[in-house]
């Protein structure tokens, strides 16, 4: 029996050598605890050229350091060929999805488009890593993927930044909620969508008093850059149970192409607050060309006459029409954005009304009766409402701007429909 045991020890030796570069592979993986072997960053991507980019996107990126696999998980997913896309849109019932991709790939993809890519890794503990990985594939399940977005409380961002917040027990909110500098969702949206005018003047037309509240550093968080900004003044427990940053290395993985660096030079862009704080100079235009409309209806010469008809017919078309489309925000679709907006009582859809009375007061011998003049007086006590208003503390709709451009044309329209 003695001879046998020379011949048990390699064997022996063999199996210690085997446990030795297992418990060596487990310490490279990052411990035996389940959840070592992921990192787990946040993703932020700088504004496109498409306006729909304009706003920034993120994700969160999982890497298992174990098999070496890589994820991006991200809810900013939507489909033109979805049925009924453009309707639900419209009606503000749009419903948005979670993709999980290869992270290289969505990283090429990025880089390609030439926007700035930004990794912030996050120091989770092992068990918040784990519960994270599985909460992101439980939301990938297609009775799951699907969720109800709104531009500024359920986007692509906030349904990143509460995923976080719900690992870590709510530490993000605790953190975020009780600050604020002051921004609304008005200032912010102005702002991103700056370097296409055409698309920021309707959009801030047709935002509410909802857009003017006040935003905590939690609220600002719908702001992919923001959310960027404002995660990395979080501090969490750390495995000793002393406070540490949740956010670790930070890594610039693509920067700002020459195109998109150019739009955020724009005029508007380094102008700010884009058409918030433009009420003086808007004011002066206004009522440089309302004293041309004036001009106009006091000139007995018929081609004035009818230069005023065509003018302050075309403004009452517009602005009626604009405040059809005000109204039907408000009263027919989900845009809970666009609610109560106090901009309809300067874009009047009774201006409409006033139409056939204004192509008639072309003839310089024409004079309104009792019913115009009923008309125009409500049209114009509206439109006087919108700067009355301003001064009560519950009406806190930043719309300066727009009553200072539309309210002198309704003075002078007033003053000529109101005369017998």
């Amino acid at each position: 029996m003695r001879t046998e045991a020379p011949q048990r020890w390699p064997a022996l030796l063999a199996a210690l050598l085997w446990l030795l570069f297992a418990a060596a592979a487990q310490a490279s993986a990052g411990g035996d605890e389940p959840g070592s072997e992921l990192q787990i960053s946040l993703l932020t991507f700088g504004p496109g050229e498409i306006y729909w980019e304009r706003f920034g996107h993120n994700a969160i990126a999982i890497r298992d350091r174990r098999s070496g696999e890589a994820v991006s998980y991200n809810y900013g997913i939507f489909d033109f060929e979805e049925e009924s896309f453009f309707l639900n849109f419209l009606r503000g019932r749009m419903r948005y999805t979670i993709e999980a991709t290869s992270l290289q790939r969505d990283l090429a993809w990025y880089r390609e488009e030439g926007r700035a890519v930004l990794e912030q890794e996050l120091q989770l503990t092992p068990a918040q890593r784990l519960a994270l990985r599985d909460f992101l594939e439980w939301n990938l399940r297609p009775e799951n993927a699907k969720y109800d977005y709104e531009y500024f409380t359920s986007n692509c961002s906030t349904k990143v930044r509460d995923a976080l917040d719900r690992v870590l027990g709510g530490a993000i909110r605790r953190s975020l909620e009780t600050r604020s500098r002051g921004y609304t969702y008005r200032l912010q949206a102005d702002r991103l969508l700056a370097p296409i005018p055409e698309l920021m003047l309707p959009m801030d037309l047709g935002l509410g008093p909802y857009a003017d509240r006040r935003l905590s550093f939690w609220d600002e968080s719908f702001l992919p850059a923001e959310f960027a900004r404002h995660i990395a003044q979080v501090q969490v427990d750390g495995a000793d149970g002393k406070p540490q940053p949740l956010v670790g290395a930070t890594r610039v993985l693509g920067t700002t192409n020459a195109a998109l660096a150019a739009a955020e030079q724009s005029w508007l862009r380094k102008h700010g607050p884009y058409p918030i704080g433009y009420a003086t100079p808007v004011a002066a235009v206004s009522i440089a060309l309302s004293l041309l409309l004036f001009a106009l209806a006091r000139s007995p010469r018929p081609r004035a006459a009818l230069a005023f008809a065509l003018l302050g017919g075309g403004f009452a078309l517009a602005a009626g029409l604009a405040g059809l489309v005000l109204a039907a925000l408000w009263l027919l679709t989900g845009h809970v954005s666009a609610w109560r907006n106090a901009n309809l009582l300067l874009l009047d859809p009774l201006l409409l009304l006033l139409l056939p009375a204004l192509w008639r007061a072309r003839r310089s011998d024409w004079r309104s009766g009792r019913a115009t003049r009923l008309l125009a007086g409500a049209v114009l006590a509206l439109a006087l409402l919108a700067l009355v208003v301003k001064v009560l503390p519950w009406f806190v709709q930043n719309n300066a701007v727009w009553i200072a451009l539309l309210l002198p044309p309704h003075l002078v329209l007033g003053w000529r429909l109101l005369k017998r």
